[in-house]
């Protein structure tokens, strides 16, 4: 058996609120696992304003979350995913040049651009700014562990710099501590801002505005 590869076009989508044209700020947005960029969207509604775009992209792999679920089943819910381990370099190819161009036509004019990840959406993110062309300026990794992959001096390049957020009950907090290790991230030059808020594996509004500023 031979594995070959082409290029093919993508039909994806991506939801806002807020912002003129162009925007004073964007906000680039990536949902967490089983979840549609629509129904993450509305987590925040409390940030966007007329000089605030926010941007939610939906990761281009969908499923059925409930098990044993089709198209047959009326009520099933849909969610979407960044990725999985397989054929991981292609995937992550694409979701870098995906999340490219969603940048060049919501946010390059943009006077401050912030990339927040969810849960799997850390990951994604982190490697967009990794990897991407993108000017982004700053990064919110909130309940999602830093990819080891990426190298932590590429954080420190942000003029926004990187924000960690993590409730105090996830049941995650391990292994996110565990991969956004104190001591890497310090031996490339790099000090987050390190929030929590009384919660699980979560957003939260009242965080988020905080973090976000009026």
């Amino acid at each position: 058996m031979q594995e070959h590869r082409l290029v093919t076009t993508r039909r994806a989508r991506y939801y806002t609120i807020g912002g003129d044209h162009p925007p004073g700020e964007s906000w680039i947005v990536l949902h967490g696992l089983g979840q549609l960029a629509s129904v993450f969207l509305g987590y925040f509604k409390s940030i966007a304003t007329p000089g605030r775009l926010v941007v939610a992209p939906e990761a281009l792999n969908r499923y059925y979350v409930t098990p044993g679920a089709s198209g047959g089943t009326a009520d099933a819910k849909v969610g979407a995913t960044w990725m999985t381990r397989a054929d991981r370099e292609a995937e992550i190819a694409d979701q870098v040049e995906y999340l490219d161009a969603v940048w060049r036509e919501t946010s390059s004019g943009a006077g401050r651009v912030t990339a927040l990840g969810f849960s799997q959406g850390v990951a994604t993110a982190a490697r967009w700014i990794a990897r991407g062309t993108s000017r982004i300026d700053r990064f919110v990794a909130w309940a999602g562990q830093l990819p080891p992959d990426v190298e932590p001096a590429v954080y420190a390049k942000l003029s926004g710099g990187l924000t960690l957020v993590t409730g105090t009950t996830d049941e995650y907090a391990p292994w996110i501590a565990e991969g956004n290790h104190d001591a890497r991230l310090a031996a490339a030059g790099v000090t987050p801002q390190v929030v929590s808020f009384e919660g699980g594996h979560r957003m939260d509004r009242l965080t988020l505005d905080a973090i976000a500023g009026p």
